[in-house]
Parts: C-alpha cells; structure tokens; sequence
C-alpha cells in the first residue's frame, strides 16, 4: 500500500522547489515535454497513416496487386549496373497492359502515369501540379470518391477526350467559391473541361494533400506528352487466388520480353504484403528517431531533475537530521525524495501531453491525415517520465537518505 501522508508531502515540497528553483525546474520541464512531445506527434502521425494505408488497401481489394516498372527496395545503389540494375527495366506498353487484361484469371488492370505541369484557370495559376493519367477502373484503386459531377466515360478515355477531373484542394485553390462544373482550366496551356470534383483520401500512394488533376490516359498521352516511362499497373484478379494470377502475369511478361529461364524478371511484382513491409522497415526508421530525440528531452529533464534535488536536500539538510531523529527510516527519506523527484517529471509529461495532442488535432484539420493519439503513446510516454524522475531522482534521494542525523542537526 503507497503512503499517502509521504506522497502528499513529497508532492507539495516538490511544488515548492519549483517556485525556489524556477529557472532549473523550466528546464527540467521543458527536457522532459520534448520528449513526450515527440513521442506522441510521432505516434499519431504513424497512427494516423497507417490508418490511411489501411483504407486505401480496402478500398483497393486484399488480393490487388502492381505491376512496376522498378522494384521498391532499400539496397544501397551507387549508380552503376552492378547494383542497380533495375535501372535497366523497360518501361510497361500499351500491349502489355492488354495482353494482360486478356488473362482469364485477371479482372481488370488501370495503368497510371503522370507528369508535372502548371495549371490555370483565368488569372489564378498553381505552378506544379500532379497530373495523373489514368485508364478506367481508377477510382477502385485511388482511394476516394468523385463527389460532385461524373468520371470520364469509356468513349472519352478512348477518344482522348480534354475532360479533368479536379481533386477538392485544385478546386478551392483554382475556383474558390465558384462552381468549377463545366469550366475549362488550361493544362501545359490546353484546354481541359472540369466534369467532376474529386475527394482526396488520406492516401499513401496517391498524394491526397495537395493539389492534383486526373485525365483519360489517352487525352494525358496525346495533349500532355505524358509517356509511360514511369507508369505502373494496378491489377485486381478475377478470384480470390492472388499468388494465381501473379503467376500468370509474370510469366505473361516475361514471356512478351523473351525472357531466358536464367534470367531475372525486369520488372516488379508487389503486393500489399510488401508494401505493409516497407512501411515497416519505414516506421521503423521514425520509432529511432523518436527514440533519440525523446531520450535527449528526457536525459536533459534528468540533468534537471538532479540539480534542484541535490539543491533541496542540501538546504533540508538540518530538516532530513530532524525527521531521523523523530524516527523516519532511510526507506522514508528515500521514498519522500523519490515522490518529489517524479512530480518533478510528472509535470513536464503533462505539458507534453498537452502540447502533443493539440499539434495532433491541428494537423488533423489542417490536413487529410487522420492524426490520433493511440494509448500506448500516451502510458509509454508516461512510463518514460516516471522512470526518467525515478532514476536520475535516485541519486539525491539516496544522498538524502543516508546523511548521519548527528551531523544533519549541526548543519547550519
């Protein structure tokens, strides 16, 4: 059972030593706020993105996967053929993408390419813009939904029809309080019609934040010059048999590029097995800096922490001699010293927890990216200041515990 007459003590004093001691204690603050400050905006923002991967993924379909002309790969490459030599992959054909599509065990296959190129509507320009190419099916792999208006129709895309579909953020920007429905923006200086406003998901593949135009692949091909240099393929099987029907497409491919038993594939299949992997190996790479970061914050609250306890036992020096006089046992003093030294962190986690969850809820409005702050982040980060109060407060309150009382009393 935890004492509570000591903890109320221990937290009261400590309260006090943070108004005797308020240039320290800021800094013991602050140390430790930074680092369950990082902890928790780095937790919501993988949170938050993961939880976009997720549904772009259900949206998608479990057994859909791409095509890519380069593999997704985290292996070191100095620009040789020896180490890249996926550097060499063709780009995808047309004829490809149909010979595929022919497959008895595919469902459908959308090609997407896509360029950079300045966007205007009147006097109202954005200067980059995302534009993808896509054939039909978009939408089933995307990850958002057209909300007013209509997509191309197979006509159109077959046609090159100048049609654009404009995303949410390209409206607002472009047209403000206008209605962009049937109005002609210029693309690279040609003429594009607006036939319908897209929703942007949080997407992880699909830039969901920013400005972004969608045309017929056909219209992006022979209005934008966007080539199929870096386009990918997004293909959904006819069944449930996934690992099937990437062995059809593989030996489909490698079969059109006369391709030698011995020989390696030249291009990528991945699936969203692979890319939850990836991701992995990324997040992973985020929960080292948040490590680092959050251990400089709370080493620096530690420091902190030391140096106001050490001041307060030696001004309570004469009142520690007394309190073993009365009767208290070191285990008392030490337990006292510890409870101050915690409140002293405690604090500092509030402030973190605080300042982290309202950069979370401004990021969630301002942007696509469904911020939140998951449990664990907050008790992880929680555990981290007690521990952090807990060990670097040992070492005063176990000076504290072991001062002679004899000497402690003719301490003046």
């Amino acid at each position: 059972m935890v004492p509570v007459r000591p903890l109320t003590e221990g937290v009261l004093i400590a309260l006090d030593a943070l108004r005797a001691n308020r240039v320290r204690a800021a800094l013991t603050i602050l140390g430790i706020a930074i680092g369950v400050f990082v902890v928790l905006i780095i937790s919501a923002a993988i949170h938050g993105l993961n939880a976009g991967i997720a549904r772009e993924f259900e949206k998608a379909g479990p057994t859909t996967f791409f095509v890519n002309r380069f593999p997704i790969t985290f292996e070191a490459c100095d620009g040789s053929d020896d180490t890249c030599k996926w550097r060499n992959n063709p780009p995808f054909t047309l004829a490809e993408a149909e010979a595929i599509r022919r497959l008895p065990s595919v469902r459908s296959v959308t090609i997407r390419t896509g360029i950079g190129a300045p966007v205007r509507y009147r006097d109202r320009e954005l200067s980059s813009t995302g534009v993808n190419a896509y054939s039909s099916g978009w939408l089933d792999v995307d990850g958002g939904d057209i909300t007013r208006g209509r997509d191309f129709t197979a006509a159109e895309e077959m046609n090159g029809a100048r049609v654009v579909i404009i995303n949410d953020r390209m409206a607002a920007r472009l047209f403000a309080e206008s209605e962009p429905l049937g109005k002609s923006i210029m693309i690279r200086e040609t003429p594009f019609e607006v036939i319908g406003i897209y929703e942007s998901g949080g997407s992880f593949m699909g830039e969901g934040d920013r400005p972004r135009a969608i045309v017929p692949l056909a219209a992006g091909r022979r209005s934008l010059n966007a080539d199929l240099s870096w386009a990918d393929l997004t293909v959904k099987p006819r069944g449930d048999d996934r690992d099937a029907t990437i062995d059809d497409v593989t030996a489909l491919l490698r079969s059109i590029r006369g391709l030698r038993p011995a020989q390696e594939s030249d291009f990528a299949i991945i699936t969203q097995d692979k890319l939850f992997e990836t991701w992995g190996r990324m997040t992973g790479v985020f929960f080292l800096v948040m490590f680092v970061l959050s251990a400089v914050g709370l080493i620096v609250g530690g420091v902190g922490v030391v140096a106001i306890m050490m001041i307060s036992v030696t001004e309570r020096t004469r009142e520690i001699g007394v309190r073993k006089a009365l009767g208290a046992t070191r285990r008392v003093i030490l337990w006292q010293f510890l409870v101050e030294a915690v409140t002293l962190t405690a604090i500092g986690a509030v402030f973190g927890l605080a300042f982290g969850w309202a950069a979370s809820a401004l990021i969630r409005s301002a942007t696509p990216m469904e911020t939140s702050v998951p449990v664990a982040a907050i008790v992880a980060a929680l555990g981290a200041s007690c521990l952090t109060g807990i060990l670097f407060g040992m070492i005063p309150a176990t000076r504290a515990s072991r001062l002679d009382p004899v000497e402690s009393l003719r301490y003046e």
